[in-house]
């Protein structure tokens, strides 16, 4: 928390002038590209219901309904953005398999993993602007708006310049932590290196992300993650095969197009705020803002490292019981992350309508949207469950040819077939928590289901195996998910305790 006040001062002094620098190129860009983009609104457009494309004409009632219509226009985009994901993945993978060096490969895996260690660290910049963003919506304040957008922004640049300075100066030892030969060192050194050069460009696309989403522009979020992802593919291709560059070649592949996806979503945001983005200074700077901003992230960012560490304990203990259990539970774990692809759909959903509800002084709206969310969200757990259930082992057949590894993600099959509707309430009141900003419950939590996770490995592996490592898995997304929803009546009457209408404290 020292280092969060000390980049808070920073950021309240030193970001006047990029304030109002943000704030003009947002316009004249605007006006120049405004014609230009005409045909994207089509697609990027928010639903009616989230307001016009001209902010400045948003209707002056904050109340609103949530119906089940809303729910899916907010998470379908979001499961289509995300499920192109993994793609980009398995292309840079089979792109430098064309290559014919083990090697290779193995240091991309390392570095794409290093990389994705820094960049899941600095997810709440994506999570703490929807909140935001969506309580500023939903008691519309369209400086308040704006605000939330900047002062993201300012810290998003902010890290990302210190990450690309400190960097190369952490990546040996993490390269030795990582345990691998000269070669799969020296190719992932080679990666990482170029992909910090992304870094600020990377964690601002987080913010604007999260923006679009906190305001409801789900499928301006959709299309620009697919272009996102689909300029990696294709610069990848081109910059490994065509242009022969190799490891370096994925690695710029993967920069240009964060620099392609930030520079496009600067210019769309520009386009939807228009000739209103100025912010006055005093609201910018507000220095309660700011450093409830500044708390919001850090509490966030605890929950994800716990959330992080958790996930590798579970890899390491399944390393423990020998290759060919590590090897299986990868493969099982392959079909979880394909699951909480869809579950963050919906999480997404609950995050936009339950702070826009906040920000509306709507308790009508927030139970509303807390049980849809959760409704649509079991009703896809188990669906997922079903599935897994039932195409799960051709799915393990098709990911490897290694027998004995086929036959124990088999016989524990059912365990991960389970996560969905298990996790399901932890991913929705995840949502619901962080479209409220009640973050320091979510890092609390985080840490209590650690150390539950923790205590029944250390209880059940002797005893169970790998079957008890599971059941703590089961057990640690359980402890989550039922640990917000006991505390969610008390927030709830917290905030909706008094018949008059909040104020969403975003900026005001």
């Amino acid at each position: 928390m020292a280092l969060l006040a000390t980049l808070s001062r920073y950021a309240f002094w030193s970001s006047r002038v990029a304030a109002n620098f943000l704030g003009l190129v947002f316009s004249r860009v605007a006006s120049k590209v405004r014609s230009a983009l005409g045909a994207f609104s089509s697609v990027g457009s928010p639903p009616r219901f989230h307001g016009p494309l001209n902010m400045a004409s948003a209707p002056t009632s904050n109340d609103f309904d949530v119906t089940h219509k809303m729910v899916l226009a907010i998470a379908i985009p979001m499961i289509l953005g995300l499920i192109t994901v993994p793609i980009v993945g398995m292309v840079d993978m089979a792109v430098i398999g064309q290559l014919g060096e083990a090697a290779l490969m193995g240091g991309i895996a390392i570095g794409a993993l290093l990389i994705s260690f820094l960049a899941t660290s600095f997810n709440f910049l994506r999570m703490g602007t929807t909140g935001l963003a969506a309580q500023a919506l939903g008691n519309g304040d369209k400086i308040a708006q704006r605000a939330v957008l900047y002062r993201a922004l300012m810290l998003a640049f902010l890290l990302g310049f210190i990450m690309m300075a400190a960097g190369p100066l952490l990546l040996s030892p993490a390269l030795d932590l990582m345990g691998g030969g000269d070669a799969v060192n020296e190719a992932a050194n080679d990666y990482v290196i170029i992909r910090l050069w992304a870094m600020p460009v990377a964690l601002a696309n987080y913010v604007i992300f999260g923006w679009l989403f906190g305001m409801g522009y789900s499928r301006s979020g959709m299309v620009l993650l697919i272009v996102l992802n689909c300029v990696n593919i294709a610069s990848t291709v081109w910059f490994v095969l065509g242009q022969e560059l190799g490891v370096a070649g994925a690695a710029w592949g993967t920069v240009l197009a964060e620099y392609v996806a930030v520079i496009a979503g600067l210019i769309w945001i520009g386009k939807l705020i228009g000739v209103e983005w100025q912010v006055p200074m005093s609201r910018l700077m507000n220095r309660a803002a700011f450093g409830r901003f500044m708390m919001l992230n850090g509490d966030i960012f605890v929950r994800s490292l716990v959330m992080l560490l958790a996930f590798g304990a579970f890899t390491s203990l399944s390393a423990r019981q020998g290759d060919t259990i590590l090897a299986a539970n990868e493969l099982l774990m392959t079909l979880f992350m394909i699951g909480s692809f869809f579950l963050d759909g919906i999480a997404v959903a609950a995050e936009q309508l339950g702070g826009r509800a906040i920000g509306a002084g709507s308790r009508r709206a927030f139970d509303r949207s807390v049980r849809l969310c959760l409704v649509w969200g079991l009703g896809l757990g188990a669906g997922l469950t079903l599935i897994f259930l039932t195409i799960g082992p051709f799915f393990i057949d098709q990911l490897t040819t290694a027998l004995d590894v086929r036959e124990v993600a088999r016989n524990h099959l059912i365990w991960v077939a389970l996560t969905p509707v298990i996790a399901t309430l932890a991913f929705q009141m995840d949502g619901i928590f962080v479209g409220a900003t009640w973050s320091a419950d979510m890092r609390s939590m985080s840490l209590v289901s650690s150390a539950a996770f923790a205590l029944a490995a250390w209880l059940l592996l002797p005893d169970l195996g790998n079957d008890g490592l599971w059941l703590a898995l089961l057990i640690f997304l359980a402890c989550r998910g039922l640990g917000l929803l006991l505390l969610l009546p008390k927030r709830s009457q917290d905030v909706f305790g008094k018949s008059r209408t909040v104020q969403a404290e975003t900026g005001q």
